[in-house]
């Protein structure tokens, strides 16, 4: 099995939101992945003491656990559970109803000896390999589907949309939004390899327009997931001057990425 992480900030100067992890028990014959990349709030009041990487810390920590010791969870209970822990660890300090509330998209994938569960919540981005090749892109697609009035900059929605009907959902504060997310299981005999990513990598395809999936999968499988964060980053600084791709959003994004071979 050949596993690969990486995750970098997008400032140096600030923390990470991002959270990235893969738990594979000793006998090697299962296994699970979760990665999610925090909303930065806009600046003011977010009704909450703590951070975003406070959030998507204990958020991505509860999924990590679940995903790898409760076999008998679906990943909806899972996600579901993980975020009322997450809201039970500061309900007493902060106003959870905020619109505000540190939140996080996410990815989160298990595989056994028999299949592989997968589920995605807003625009982090999950690519299967088969064993002939074909890559395919399991997205929650609705923010992309967002009219341009409704977004403050490329990649970010207002809030007036964001966890509501019609507009798009992340995980803050509400469990039932578990049942938002898209999900499905495959046959482990039709999976080869797994990458997941924050819409930090995947600009590489949606923004840059350097390739598919496909490529971007096998830039990732053949380079690795280091170099494919190094082209990432070549490519928003060429465009740093002319904001020919990015146009309003910031240059470079917190990037996190994940490659399982199973």
């Amino acid at each position: 099995m050949r596993i690969e992480l990486t995750t970098e900030p997008g400032d140096p100067a600030r923390p990470n939101e991002d959270y990235a992890s893969v738990a594979v028990p000793a006998s090697g014959q299962g296994g699970s992945l979760v990665v999610l990349d925090g909303v930065t709030p806009p600046a003011g009041d977010a009704g909450c003491l703590h951070s975003v990487p406070w959030f998507t810390a204990r958020l991505g920590g509860a999924l990590s656990e679940l995903s790898a010791t409760r076999r008998d969870m679906t990943l909806f209970d899972i996600l579901a559970a993980a975020i009322a822990r997450t809201a039970d660890a500061h309900r007493g300090t902060c106003d959870l109803s905020h619109p505000r509330t540190p939140q996080a998209t996410v990815v989160l994938a298990r595989w056994d000896e028999d299949t592989v569960d997968h589920l995605v919540l807003s625009d982090s981005a999950l690519l299967v390999e088969a064993p002939d090749g074909t890559v395919t892109a399991l997205l929650d697609d609705r923010l992309a589907r967002l009219p341009r009035s409704s977004l403050v900059s490329d990649e970010v929605a207002d809030a007036t949309v964001r966890n509501k009907e019609g507009g798009f959902f992340t995980a803050a504060a509400d469990p039932s939004v578990a049942a938002e997310a898209v999900t499905g299981t495959l046959p482990r005999s039709e999976v080869r390899a797994l990458a997941a990513m924050t819409d930090g990598v995947t600009r590489w395809a949606e923004k840059f327009q350097e390739g598919d999936w496909t490529d971007l999968f096998r830039l990732v499988r053949k380079e690795g997931t280091a170099a494919a964060l190094a082209r990432v980053r070549a490519l928003e600084t060429a465009d740093a001057r002319t904001r020919t791709y990015l146009r309003r959003s910031k240059t470079h994004d917190d990037a996190s990425l994940v490659y399982a071979e199973l």
